[in-house]
């Protein structure tokens, strides 16, 4: 699929969690419960879908990023070990 169309497997996925949320929760009459989970899970399966469907020119296009993921914590081995958890702020021995 090109570029504009890869937009088509978000309702793919969550068409298939509706209906597998259904089933499941008519099955253990727990509807609502098993259709909210059907829902999400379906919405991540879309969108990892439609990430697949980029054929990895995301990784070929270099934006720099380098695949580094940061949380926004700690930045050095130093920080890391002074968290504010109560415990020491030393050497980690």
């Amino acid at each position: 699929m090109g570029g504009k169309n890869k937009a088509v497997f978000l309702p793919i996925g969550v068409g298939t969690g509706v209906g597998i949320g259904v089933a499941v929760g008519t099955a253990t009459d727990n509807l609502a419960l098993w259709l909210s989970l059907g829902i999400a899970i379906g919405s991540g399966l879309g969108v990892a879908m439609m990430g697949l469907s980029d054929g990895g020119a995301s990784k070929k296009k270099g934006d720099g990023a380098g695949g580094v993921i940061s949380d926004g914590g700690a930045s050095s081995g130093s920080d890391a070990s002074c968290a504010s958890d109560g415990g020491s702020c030393g050497g980690g021995d």
